[in-house]
């Protein structure tokens, strides 16, 4: 059996310093209490992905704080550790997910789309997600925000043989301070979410056919709303973090109420046997109009904000060299960045 350990934190928008202590200490309770052979904790763990200007002084060098973070513990807890942070690797940011193990060797898949607004920060990556871990003795799919959602990711962790689903999440609520003729309609929009965000790993496992752990964000963030100038979108993160069995059957469950923490459970990581088959259709849940509009316009918006801050220079990491790290570093390899020209 393998133990795998989900971590779901409460963090401060922007505060990338005060994020990644609260992470360490999350990740060592957790080892502490589970002795875990995994200790997950979400994408974004350096900071909430919210439409924000702070955002843009989020992303760290792919070799940074973020990444020495993970890749330390694993080392000195003796167990695989995985968390997303936004890495700048050569002349771009991406939504970074990283899969570090006790011998140094690693894993980065970058999110293939960013989500919404999320455009406006970084791009999306092209490798697909699947690694082999060592430690674990199995194929593992990474699964990183809304990837989750998608049944391509679902298909390409099947297709590609994982016998086990790792990753996180960041999402964020309906507004809470929007009212007015719609306030009946964003309630049922926002309760439409919270059952998708909890229905979703148990969705992912049966289609996979495998076990899936999950950590997930919570608490109050406040942003700003995309094509909305000085309207503030004050939004909490759903939760939902999981440990799903390979039937969808949830081992160990921290909702948005239980608020910050860690639990775990036992699995067993063998061949895929997926129950339910996965749809054509691009997602794997049914998104509402409201949804559907909004991912098609902040994508928009978005891929044309980054692509006119990026020309101008405008976002702050653009002052570092522009240096990168394979997405595979093997067992016993210092990691160090190769500046890109």
């Amino acid at each position: 059996m393998t133990r795998l350990a989900v971590v779901q934190p409460a963090l401060e928008l922007g505060a990338v310093e005060r994020n990644l202590a609260r992470i360490e200490d999350l990740i060592r309770d957790a080892h502490r209490e589970h002795s875990p052979d995994v200790v997950l904790v979400p994408e974004a763990c350096s900071s909430p992905n919210v439409f924000a200007r702070e955002i843009k002084d989020v992303p760290r060098p792919v070799d940074g704080q973020p990444f020495r973070l993970l890749t330390g513990l694993a080392r000195e807890l003796d167990c695989v550790i995985g968390g997303g942070f936004l890495a700048v690797r050569g002349h771009h940011a991406y939504g970074t997910y990283v899969l570090a193990e006790p011998s140094g060797a690693v894993h980065l898949h970058d999110k293939d789309i960013p989500t919404a607004w999320e455009h406006s920060y970084y791009r999306g990556g092209d490798d697909d997600g699947v690694v082999e871990c060592e430690t674990l003795g199995a194929t593992v799919a990474l699964m990183s925000g809304w990837e989750w959602e998608r049944n391509r990711t679902s298909r390409r962790a099947r297709d590609g043989g994982a016998r086990v689903v790792l990753g996180g999440m960041c999402w964020p609520s309906v507004p809470g301070n929007w009212g007015g003729p719609a306030a009946k309609l964003f309630a049922k929009e926002n309760a439409g979410w919270k059952e998708q965000c909890r229905d979703l790993p148990g969705l992912v496992a049966r289609r996979v056919g495998v076990p899936v752990a999950h950590a997930s964000h919570v608490g109050p963030v406040r942003g700003e709303t995309p094509l909305g100038p000085g309207i503030a979108w004050a939004t909490t993160m759903l939760g939902e973090s999981q440990v799903c069995d390979r039937d969808g059957t949830v081992l160990a469950r921290l909702s948005e109420e239980d608020g910050e923490g860690h639990v775990a459970a036992d699995v067993e990581l063998g061949p895929p046997a997926p129950l339910d088959p996965i749809a054509d259709d691009f997602w794997v849940q049914d998104l509402s109009p409201m949804s559907r509009a909004a991912w098609h316009w902040l994508n928009f918006h978005g891929n044309v904000s980054y692509r006119i801050n990026h020309a101008r220079k405008r976002f702050p990491w653009q002052a570092l060299p522009a240096a990168d790290l394979p997405d595979e570093i093997p067992a016993g390899t210092e990691p160090v960045a190769a500046t890109r020209r």
